[in-house]
C-alpha cells in the first residue's frame, strides 16, 4: 500500500512523465505487489512450519517426559522388588539354617539314645538333610523271621523315647533284603517283598507301642532292589540285609516361603 501511494504521489508530482513511463511504472508497481504477495505467502507458510514444529517439540518433549517418568516408576519397582526378594531369600536362609541345625541336634539325639550297640549292627548317619538309623538284620531278626529279637526290641524302644514329642519329623521305616530267595513255604511270603514290608511293618508297631505318634510313621519295603554294595559274598549279603529308619524333618515352612515366590 505504501509502495503504491508512493508510485501514485509520483506520478502526481511528474505529470510530464509520457504513457510510456507511467506504464513502466505501473508494471513495476505490479511486480512489487506480487513480490510482496509471495513474500507476505512465504512469512505465512514459515510461521505455520514454526507453530508446527512446536507443535511436535512440544508433544515430544511430553512423551520423554511421560517416558522418563515411567522409567523412574519401574526403577522404583524394580529396586523395590529387590528388596523383597533379597528379603525372601535372607527368610528361606534363615529357615535352610535352622533347619540344618535341627537335623544336626537330632542326629546326635538319636545317636546318644542309640550309644552301647555294636557299630557293625547300628549306625547313625547324617545324608541330604535327612537322619538315618541302619540296623543290621542280625540285631532285629532270625534268617527269614519278622518278629524283633529283644535286643532289636531295645534299640528300637530307645529310638522312640528319643523321639517322642518331637511331631516335626517325619519317619520311614525301609525294610532291605539281599538277592537270595526266600525259602518256599514260609508262612505268609512269596518273595523279598513281602519279606521286607512284613519286616518294617513289625517295626512300625514297636515304635508305635513306644510312643512314637503313628501319623509320623510309615512302613515300606524296598526288597533287595537298593543294595548298599554288590551281592556278590555272604559278607556283602549280610551289609544288605538291613532296615533303615530315615528321619525327615517337616519343611512346611520352608515350602510356605517357596510358595509366596
Amino acid at each position: 500500500m505504501a509502495l503504491t501511494a508512493l508510485l501514485g504521489g509520483t506520478l502526481l508530482i511528474a505529470p510530464g512523465c509520457n504513457k510510456k513511463e507511467i506504464a513502466a511504472l505501473q508494471q513495476q508497481n505490479q511486480e512489487l505487489t506480487r513480490s510482496r504477495e509471495q513474500l507476505q505467502a512465504e512469512k505465512d507458510a514459515l510461521a505455520q512450519e514454526k507453530t508446527r514444529s512446536e507443535e511436535e517439540l512440544r508433544s515430544s518433549l511430553l512423551n520423554k517426559n511421560q517416558q522418563v517418568s515411567q522409567l523412574n516408576e519401574n526403577l522404583g519397582m524394580t529396586q523395590q522388588q529387590l528388596k523383597e526378594r533379597e528379603a525372601r531369600i535372607a527368610e528361606l536362609q534363615r529357615v535352610l539354617d535352622e533347619q540344618q541345625e535341627r537335623v544336626q541336634n537330632l542326629r546326635q539325639r538319636v545317636a546318644d539314645a542309640l550309644l552301647g550297640f555294636n557299630a557293625n549292627d547300628l549306625q547313625v548317619q547324617l545324608k541330604n538333610g535327612k537322619v538315618y538309623v541302619s540296623l543290621s538284620e542280625q540285631l532285629l531278626f532270625k534268617s527269614g523271621s519278622t518278629k524283633v529279637d529283644p535286643k532289636g526290641q531295645d534299640a528300637l524302644k530307645k529310638l522312640a523315647t528319643a523321639l517322642q514329642g518331637n511331631k516335626d519329623v517325619n519317619v520311614l521305616v525301609e525294610g532291605h533284603t539281599d538277592d537270595v530267595p526266600i525259602a518256599r513255604g514260609t508262612a505268609g511270603m512269596q518273595d523279598n517283598w513281602d519279606l521286607s514290608v512284613l519286616r518294617a511293618t513289625e517295626i512300625t508297631r514297636l515304635l508305635t507301642t513306644n510312643g512314637l505318634n503313628p501319623d509320623q510313621v510309615t512302613p515300606s519295603g524296598r526288597s533287595k532292589y537298593l543294595p548298599i554294595v554288590a551281592n556278590n559274598s555272604a559278607q556283602n549279603r549280610a551289609l544288605n540285609r538291613r532296615t533303615d529308619i530315615i528321619l525327615t524333618p517337616k519343611l512346611d515352612e520352608l515350602f510356605q516361603i517357596l510358595e509366596q515366590n
